[in-house]
């Protein structure tokens, strides 16, 4: 004991601010930079003067919309801290943030609602490896006591949550806390320092019994203090000290302090926590594999384009060093030059010569590097530490500028979002002619549309995008498609005759031929087959047509007049006249939907479906998720387009959905028409 590798560990650190959304992250990130004297006052987040939470997305929303850097010094000390946003929409920006990171400070609070939202959080770092601390904010707001918070909040931690300091109140207000490690009191002042005080002999029993709990929690990682605790041997205190920074450093255990943010109340206890028990860039290195060697090693966390700066890439680096000019390989082995090193406090930048390990740090001019990539100056580059896959969008528009002259400057504005949040998707839909963005949520669309109005200044109009409808046949249908045209000189002669049948579902379209005695040369029978390819594009009902089989049997030629583009002729006629007569239906596609939510709100999700025209298949347990279940169903994709709002909207904003094809189902009456005529094609 005392010898358990929790002596504390020097050099900077850093740190990811994580946690539901508006637990007051940013809040307590402000506490932060103000105790350490990074800024004069702590501005409360209503201001619109936070260092976080700079852009103007953000004030406008009130919330975080990206992740923000500010680096820091505590007692000699360099700490970067990464306030992450809490909403789900935008969860993606934490995941490689969180990779490069040394400890996650979870920022929760005695609100049932939000439990879902902390689980998804807490499993994330599971997940990831990386250790944390719950800050258990907005203390003095809370009606219940922090253990019966603490039974409340541990189902969304994998280890157990370990109570470090307990409340101390006077006349049922929270004055201050006691810290159940040092055995001492700590009286809250409002944006000042605590004043540390003698425990009250009312609370000294309460005290005890807390301080036992914890110390209970230590012994099942160390026999010796079990030992001590079964002999009633008071454990040396920096024994206890070296137990709790080695079991937050194996993620054995959460550690839980608490404060109000808002005060600037427990603020100092956590960064003295961090200081001494948080891991460093060692365990950090190890975590992720960096190769041991002199090479620099250089993780991109984050990209951000300035409005003057150009690209920033902010990176933490695991090993060796990178001075300005530095030469780094890219995973493909292309080589990149930094341009610029700079250390950040929100959007203030202030220039460095060079960055050693540990560091986190904004490298410029990296113009081919992007998110989530590993950089070395080891010639050839190395592989990637960590891979990430953003989720499937649940959310999409169909996006195109209001001034046809900025279509260009659209895309290239759109391509840098893209490089700052790795989870928006843009794709071209063929058969519409639609540029469509896809993200995670209504507000994420909503946050990518206003950057590009307000900082790209291009006014840009949104609608949902197209449904991909088909239309096939009911009936077989025998027609002649003759195509003449005398014009003096040489004449245009084609003339078929195809049998056009129905195929099964799934078929897509088939072409066969039973000419005998070359009524129809070999050779314009290929042009009778891209005759009918092309009409296909576009049925009797104005969309693309599936599922048909069309059989050339017979028809005749003429030795001078016939051509290619004469044959491509006849077919387009025979098919445009006999594909009327084949009773043509509209067809819609019907997606595979997986629905995750929490099990308190399962009902409400079923109930959602049937509105939406679609099928509940079932729905079960989420395995290895407690509290939550899975509601798999088939839905119309038409139905699918703001499905999100709602779900989200039922379950305090965490569930969400994958979609996948999976079959196409006709559709019929007014639904039909309505189709129709929102393509621009009537019946």
């Amino acid at each position: 004991m005392g010898n358990r590798a929790g002596g504390r560990r020097t050099g900077p650190k850093c740190i990811a601010i994580v946690g539901p959304f508006a637990s007051g992250k940013t809040t307590l990130l402000e506490a932060i930079l103000a105790r350490t004297g990074a800024i004069p006052r702590q501005n409360p987040v209503s201001s619109g003067n936070t260092v976080s939470d700079h852009s103007p997305e953000a004030r406008a929303h009130a919330m975080s919309v990206e992740a923000n850097v500010a680096t820091t010094d505590f007692m000699g000390e360099q700490f970067t801290f990464i306030d992450c946003p809490g909403s789900i929409e935008f969860a993606f920006e934490a995941e490689p943030v969180l990779a490069a990171c040394d400890i996650a400070v979870v920022v929760a609070e005695a609100d049932e609602k939000k439990i879902p939202a902390l689980q998804l959080i807490m499993r994330k770092l599971d997940d990831l490896g990386v250790p944390r601390i719950l800050f258990l904010n907005k203390v003095d707001k809370a009606i219940s006591g922090v253990r019966d918070t603490l039974k409340m909040l541990q189902p969304t931690s994998a280890v157990p949550l370990l109570l470090r300091q307990i409340p101390l109140r006077k006349d049922g207000v929270v004055i201050g806390s006691i810290d159940l490690a040092l055995e001492r009191a700590y009286i809250y002042r409002e944006y000042a320092e605590s004043e540390v005080a003698e425990i009250p002999g009312d609370d000294k029993a309460r005290e005890l019994e807390a301080r036992f709990s914890m110390l209970e929690t230590l012994a099942d990682h160390d026999d010796e203090l079990m030992e001590q605790l079964l002999e009633e041997v008071e454990p040396p205190k920096d024994a206890i000290f070296d137990d709790l920074a080695a079991d937050l450093r194996g993620g054995a255990v959460t550690p839980v302090l608490i404060g109000t943010a808002e005060k600037g109340n427990g603020v100092l206890r956590l960064l003295k926590t961090i200081r001494h028990d948080a891991p460093d860039i060692d365990a950090t290195r190890k975590r992720l594999g960096v190769p041991d060697g002199g090479a620099a090693v250089v993780q991109v966390m984050k990209t951000i384009h300035t409005p003057h700066g150009g690209k920033l890439s902010v990176s933490r680096i695991l090993s060796g060093q990178v001075a300005d000019g530095s030469e780094l390989w890219l995973p493909g082995g292309e080589i990149a030059k930094v341009s610029g090193i700079y250390r950040l406090l929100g959007k203030d930048q202030a220039k460095l010569t060079a960055a050693r390990i540990g560091d986190a740090v904004a490298l410029g001019k990296l113009d081919a590097v992007r998110t989530g990539q590993t950089l070395t100056s080891a010639k050839g580059g190395i592989k990637p530490l960590v891979a990430f896959e953003p989720p499937q969008p649940v959310f999409a528009f169909a996006l195109r500028p209001k001034e046809r002259k900025d279509d260009v400057k659209m895309s290239a504005a759109i391509q840098r979002l893209a490089e700052e949040d790795p989870s928006l998707s843009l794709s071209h839909n063929q058969d519409s002619a639609e540029t469509v963005l896809s993200g995670h949520g209504e507000m994420h669309l909503r946050v990518v549309r206003e950057r590009l109005e307000g900082k790209n200044q291009i006014a840009v109009e949104g609608h949902p995008p197209a449904v991909p409808y088909r239309e096939t046949i009911r009936k077989s249908v025998q027609q002649r498609g003759r195509h003449k045209k005398q014009s003096g000189g040489h004449g245009q002669f084609g003339d078929v005759v195809v049998e056009i049948k129905p195929l099964p579902r799934g078929s897509g379209f088939q072409f066969s031929d039973t000419i005998t005695g070359g009524v129809v040369p070999k050779t314009y029978i290929q042009s009778v087959e891209t005759g009918i390819r092309d009409y296909l594009k576009s049925g009797p009902l104005g969309f693309p047509v599936v599922d048909v089989a069309v059989n050339l049997s017979d028809g005749s030629y003429h030795a001078v007049d016939s051509s290619d583009m004469a044959f491509q002729m006849a077919a387009k006629l025979a098919m445009k006249e006999g594909m009327a007569a084949c009773s043509p239906v509209l067809l819609e596609p019907v997606m595979k939907v997986e629905i995750v939510t929490p099990s308190d709100a399962t009902s409400r999700i079923i109930a959602l479906i049937p509105q939406r025209r679609g099928q509940i298949l079932g729905y079960d347990a989420r395995p290895d998720w407690p509290g939550w279940d899975i509601v798999e169903a088939t839905m119309p994709q038409a139905e699918i387009g703001d499905l999100i709002i709602e779900l989200r909207s039922a379950t305090a904003g965490v569930a969400s959905y994958r979609a996948s094809f999976d079959h196409m189902a006709e559709l019929t009456g007014r639904l039909a028409e309505e189709a129709m005529n929102a393509n621009g094609k009537a019946a």
